[in-house]
């Protein structure tokens, strides 16, 4: 789908979406608790920043600071902060990490899987430790 565009054309798509889920979030605002809010945003725009991590891990902050500013808004959204105010303390609150430290996380975290046979056998048979590398 997305394989044969440039790493920053693939994440200004991926913040674009999530900038218009937010759109669509900000109308039920005033309707629906915090908590609840903050679980839309998570099951509409969290799980599609962490969309293909392997692909943006090592990409300069240029490249992945569009899905910062995404990540950025959903937490003011959640918290009704307005545009102005940090949003450091923001994700200390909401137990989220920037995108940067989320695209590492998440890599450890399937590589700890792989390692620990607790994936899907195809994905076992990719990752081959170093230490059982002969070479």
């Amino acid at each position: 789908m997305h394989y044969n565009i440039p790493a920053y054309l693939f994440t200004y798509e991926i913040a674009s979406t999530c900038f218009y889920h937010l759109r669509q979030l900000r109308q039920l605002k005033r309707h629906v608790s915090r908590d609840t809010m903050r679980q839309l945003v998570s099951a509409f725009m969290l799980h599609r920043l962490d969309y293909c991590n392997s692909l943006l891990y090592g990409l300069p902050w240029s490249t992945i600071a569009p899905l910062q500013h995404a990540q950025n808004a959903a937490a003011q959204l959640v918290l009704d902060l307005s545009s102005r105010d940090h949003v450091n303390s923001a994700f200390q609150t909401l137990h989220w990490l920037p995108i940067y430290y989320r695209i590492q996380f998440m890599i450890a975290l399937f590589m700890y899987s792989a390692l620990t046979s607790q994936c899907p056998e195809y994905i076992k048979d990719v990752v081959t430790p170093v230490a059982s590398d002969p070479g």
